[in-house]
């Protein structure tokens, strides 16, 4: 299955070859393509690209919002709706813009994810190897890091959240409507995205239920500094 699954991913490369050298003419990562597409195909992950910075600014966000907290990083046109696991479309839009991060649209048949801040999520993660728990793939930044986890509604979570104390709100949920930056995108924060855990090469990836994760990542976030109120990006 694996070799399928990388001769197809093959063949879609090889279809695209002749556009690298606009994507090296502009100085976009050339793997940014190659990272939609196996999303897409591989994983059946729905993607699509994120808007990107400004070309006159490149520190400001390419969107019409000049106090965009999310510079580049999130959904515009295309819209979240748009996002797609047809290899045509994906290779179409990247193929334009070289550059542009790559989405994952959350929910539905495709992974949810949890983020918090990158100290807490490492601490977190030490608990959860200790209790032997099994882990997904781990999206990283220099600021923030997210567990993929199996899709879940907004009411179930709604009910999970309901029966806590107390949940910091530096704790992010990507569920339903929801999109996740992944690697090896640039990142809002500066730096690239990058997995911190890898999903593995074949299109099976494991995902925990958030049940299993949530109690270590509200402990973690809750000792944050400030008591992890902060968002940081």
């Amino acid at each position: 299955m694996r070799e399928i699954l990388g001769r197809r991913l093959q063949r879609l490369r090889d279809r695209f070859q002749s556009l690298r050298p606009t994507q090296e003419r502009t100085g976009a990562p050339p793997d940014l393509l190659d990272a939609a597409l196996t999303c897409a195909t591989v994983r059946q992950w729905p993607v699509l690209p994120g808007v990107g910075r400004s070309a006159a600014d490149g520190s400001r966000c390419a969107c019409p919002d000049p106090d965009c907290v999310v510079p580049g990083a999130h959904p515009f046109d295309p819209g979240l709706l748009a996002a797609t696991t047809d290899p045509r479309m994906v290779a179409w839009w990247w193929t334009r813009r070289p550059a542009a991060p790559v989405l994952l649209a959350t929910g539905g048949t495709a992974p949810c994810a949890v983020s918090l801040p990158a100290g807490a999520a490492a601490r977190a993660l030490v608990r959860l190897d200790a209790g032997g728990l099994r882990l997904g793939p781990v999206v990283a930044t220099q600021t923030r890091w997210s567990l993929l986890v199996a899709p879940y509604s907004l009411e179930r979570l709604g009910e999970l959240l309901y029966a806590k104390d107390h949940v910091p709100s530096s704790l992010r949920f990507h569920g339903e409507g929801g999109y996740l930056l992944l690697p090896p995108s640039a990142a809002s924060s500066g730096g690239q995205v990058r997995w911190e855990r890898e999903p593995g090469p074949d299109g099976a990836v494991w995902l925990p239920e958030v049940e299993a994760v949530v109690d270590a990542l509200v402990e973690a976030s809750s000792g944050a500094p400030g008591g992890g109120s902060r968002l940081a990006y």
